[in-house]
């Protein structure tokens, strides 16, 4: 978070990536099926829960889950796709607020997901952070001036962590996997769930155009 950006006034959206814009989880799995032996179930958030070896061997430790998130970023990322009416959304949200892409990966990938998202026409500022999305968000709202800000993100952990370090954002809870949806409750956190971008970015046109803060819950 140490690149400056001049303060504004219009609104700020700040958007994760993964199940948010691209899908994510289909070609992870894909790629579990294809390179590893492993079966992906759509149960879930927990990578614990959903991942399983093929045929007689042990179950699966943490470290070879998180092993297989870093042998997919970077270089399994080309296999990612668009989310339907991602790329259209963003680009009517930017003629009315400034965008920044936060994004849960290594530092290091950062140039991967900026190379990543120019190909489908999407290019905006984008972040790398690794744990709760609070800090970096309430950061971001000081940076540009503490305008009427959004967040989107599809995991339940990070809208309670910007509802604890910046409660005057707006939160909308996405899930643009139709295969994980069904099994993901609403974020407690957040303000609203909508899994179809069409319908977010009017939701998130709304909040702008009201011009006043979340409340403080």
């Amino acid at each position: 978070m140490t690149r400056p950006h001049p303060r504004g006034t219009r609104p700020l959206l700040i958007c994760d990536c993964d199940e948010v814009l691209l899908h994510m989880l289909r070609h992870f799995s894909a790629w579990l099926d294809e390179a590893h032996d492993v079966d992906f179930a759509f149960g879930s958030w927990e990578l614990a829960k959903n991942m399983k070896r093929r045929g007689d061997g042990p179950p699966l430790t943490q470290e070879e889950m998180r092993g297989f998130l870093g042998g997919f970023f970077p270089h399994q990322m080309a296999r990612q796709t668009l989310v339907p009416h991602a790329r259209e959304s963003l680009a009517w949200l930017a003629e009315r607020a400034d965008i920044v892409i936060l994004t849960n990966l290594q530092d290091d990938c950062r140039t991967h997901r900026i190379e990543q998202l120019t190909a489908f026409g999407i290019e905006h500022r984008v972040e790398c952070n690794q744990g709760g999305k609070g800090g970096p968000v309430a950061q971001l709202v000081a940076e540009h001036g503490d305008p009427v800000t959004v967040f989107v993100d599809d995991l339940p952990h990070h809208h309670q962590s910007v509802a604890e370090h910046a409660p005057g954002v707006w939160r909308l809870h996405m899930v643009s996997e139709p295969e994980l949806a069904p099994g993901v409750p609403t974020a407690p956190a957040a303000h609203a769930r909508i899994d179809d971008w069409r319908a977010a970015r009017e939701w998130i046109a709304d909040r702008f155009a009201a011009g006043a803060a979340a409340a403080a819950a």
